[in-house]
């Protein structure tokens, strides 16, 4: 692979953590809880609703289709596998062709599983917290990022 094909896959696949994560080059001041209330305390922030989180809230009630659909293309899959295996041992030789076709699907039937897990679920999905007392969608979040609140953590749902 050439150096700079290399270099573009490192800086996107550090573009996409550094989002997903709310990673920052350099820090900023954070909140500052007494003893007393730091032990029981958790930071939120609003959750931003970009057009991704708003996407993947709209197509979540097809979440079951979907998987039934994703489960059912991968008992076809296993179905694919074993009858190239079942050729190969009726056979008695090894016909390197006939798993030509297995293999494209399992390729296919990955990328699809991660396209589509990538827009079911968002940066956000596994951050989201309700909060009581207070409306809104909420992530939970560092106590330097900038809009954190803290709250009781006993006030803090998932």
């Amino acid at each position: 692979m050439k150096p700079t094909m290399l270099f573009a896959i490192m800086a996107m696949i550090s573009i996409v953590l550094m989002s997903a994560f709310n990673l920052t080059l350099l820090p900023a001041e954070g909140i500052r809880l007494s003893a007393a209330n730091a032990a029981s305390a958790l930071y939120v922030c609003p959750a931003d609703g970009g057009a991704w989180t708003a996407f993947a809230k709209n197509i979540h009630p097809f979440a079951k289709p979907v998987s039934i659909i994703f489960i059912f293309c991968i008992i076809l899959l296993i179905f694919s596998w074993s009858w190239a295996l079942y050729q190969n041992l009726l056979k008695d030789k090894f016909n390197r062709d006939s798993y030509k076709q297995p293999w494209a699907y399992t390729k296919m039937l990955f990328w699809a599983g991660v396209i589509v897990t990538m827009l079911f679920w968002t940066p956000n999905h596994f951050r989201s917290v309700r909060v009581t007392g207070l409306q809104g969608d909420w992530v939970l979040c560092q106590s330097n990022t900038p809009g954190a609140k803290a709250v009781r953590a006993s006030a803090v749902h998932r």
